[in-house]
């Protein structure tokens, strides 16, 4: 067993500066992580005589457990708060209980190759040609300075992809001198892309001037007398000067991190007693809020770091109501029998060939040098999940296929025809690779019903409406504008769109008009 750690020498050493400590106990493993404005007056304190005697007993445990401890100086508050939130997140110590989940900050996010780009909170970035900024700390400095940047290079808020004639009724920006309002014309795509421009430079730091305008603004209004526009003011600028400080980035690559991918998939061969390392993993999970939008996620892990390129979603269909082992069954049946299809896909002799399908596709394999059934497949749940997803494996012939399941309340693994499930330690590199990918599947599940709610948000009346197919819906849309100016048309111009005879023009106006209640959203066109 290690010493444990001479704390009065470590503290002595300690900087007064803002940073992250990281305790560990006499295995060395994680424990907990803390952030600090003053790192030897923060860690000093669990250490003092009296400590012992006034702490929780949360508190007393962690003092007694620690073995040895580590900081690391950064260079701001905001620093401390990304850097302590990217090590919880990647050690997930026992003691701490915030930032476990799968909760992100605050990004900033443009598309500059949109006709009128528009700058948005989001919490997760993606491959899809916008520009990002951020990650930001302070979610509330953050906002605020989004709205003074907006207003201050006349930057659009509203929502619409492309803002026109239909939309800017429902926004007062323009009149109230907010927006330069591109949508009326005022000014043209280049000179709002310019504007946008320059927005982009102050996210980028590039602040000095207007950050300077702003403290002689205070000044001056103090000079007057004018305190409350001085106190604002002095809001504002603090606002700026957090939002565009200079920060460091913590990536994956820059963390002090114990994941040993390699070490984590022996491991896991080693606990589940598998014939090879589990290479290639997929894991499945279920979203559902009762019966709206249910729908699963499939990730893939290739040599325990996540491989997107493999990542799947899924829309269940096969159960109107909320039923996670049903749902479950159909998302592994839709999964492996397409693999299945297209692995006698690429098989010359699939017609006249009588192996089982588990045979088959793992001669194919062999042969084509691929990955077809993964080397362990993982169902977020317990033993009713997991037995759903044997049965759909079995039916398709895939006998020997590995799966487990793994419950989140106490991280049981439940295996077939094993009536006990297996509890691994915490500190087991086995079960913290499980919980990665389960924590990826509920993320990317919980991400796609997210979205599939927000589009529900924006449907249609039209949607009611029998005949009233999507191609239809849109091209009314793009006529109209809204279901209210619809509803104000006639027969003939409703008719006079692409596709929309004059019975069903006054079928739309019929079923429209006895509707309950208006409708004057745009909805969103289909992705």
């Amino acid at each position: 067993m290690t010493e444990r750690a001479d704390f009065q020498a470590k503290l002595r050493d300690m900087p007064h500066k803002p940073g992250v400590y990281v305790m560990r106990d006499r295995l060395k493993h994680v424990i907990y992580v803390g952030k600090a404005r003053d790192l030897r007056k923060r860690v000093g304190s669990y250490f003092m005589p009296s400590r012992k005697m006034t702490a929780d007993p949360k508190t007393r445990a962690l003092i007694e457990s620690v073995w040895d401890l580590e900081y690391h100086v950064v260079r701001s508050d905001a620093e401390a708060v990304l850097f302590e939130g990217r090590l919880i997140k990647e050690f997930r110590p026992k003691y701490n209980v915030s930032f476990r989940d799968d909760k992100r900050f605050l990004l900033v996010r443009v598309d500059l190759n949109a006709v009128f780009p528009r700058f948005a909170l989001t919490r997760l970035k993606k491959e899809d040609g916008a520009r990002y900024f951020g990650p930001f700390a302070h979610s509330g400095a953050l906002r605020s300075t989004l709205n003074t940047m907006r207003k201050k290079f006349g930057l659009r808020a509203c929502r619409a992809a492309v803002p026109g004639e239909r939309d800017f009724k429902h926004c007062l920006d323009h009149v109230i001198k907010n927006c330069s309002a591109p949508c009326v014309a005022r000014v043209t795509r280049e000179e709002y892309i310019a504007r946008v421009t320059a927005a982009c430079e102050f996210l980028d730091g590039q602040s000095r001037e207007w950050i300077a305008q702003v403290e002689e603004d205070m000044k001056a209004a103090a000079g007057r007398l004018d305190f409350e526009k001085a106190a604002q003011l002095r809001n504002l600028l603090d606002d700026l000067k957090t939002t565009t400080k200079a920060m460091t980035r913590f990536t994956r690559k820059s963390l002090p991190t114990t994941v040993n991918p390699e070490a984590d998939l022996a491991a896991l061969q080693d606990a589940l007693a598998l014939p090879r390392p589990p290479r290639v993993m997929e894991c499945f999970d279920i979203s559902n809020i009762s019966s709206t939008h249910i729908v699963a996620s499939m990730v893939r892990f290739r040599d325990g770091v996540p491989d997107r390129a493999g990542y799947r979603k899924y829309r269940i269909h096969g159960t109107p109501h909320q039923d996670d082992f049903a749902s479950m069954a159909e998302v592994v049946r839709r999964r492996y029998g397409r693999v299945l299809r297209e692995a006698a896909a690429l098989d010359p002799d699939a017609e006249f060939n009588q192996e089982p399908p588990g045979e088959a596709v793992a001669r194919i394999a062999e042969e084509t040098q691929t990955t077809v059934i993964p080397d362990l497949i993982i169902v977020d749940g317990g033993r009713g999940q997991l037995s759903s997803a044997c049965k759909e494996l079995q039916r398709l012939g895939l006998h020997e296929a590995p799966v487990i399941g793994l419950a989140k309340e106490f991280e049981e693994i439940y295996r077939p025809g094993r009536p006990l499930p297996m509890r691994l330690p915490e500190d087991s590199g086995a079960l913290r690779l499980l919980q990665r990918i389960r924590d990826e599947a509920h993320r990317t599940a919980n991400g796609y019903h997210s979205l599939l709610l927000k589009r529900r948000v924006r449907e249609s009346l039209l949607d009611d409406i029998p005949g009233i197919s999507t191609a239809r819906k849109q091209a009314l849309l793009e006529r109209f504008g809204s279901v209210d100016r619809i509803k104000k048309a006639s027969v003939e111009e409703i008719a006079a769109v692409s596709g929309v005879s004059a019975t069903l023009a006054r079928a739309v106006l019929e079923s429209l008009q006895d509707k309950p209640r208006d409708e004057t959203g745009t909805i969103a066109m289909p992705e």
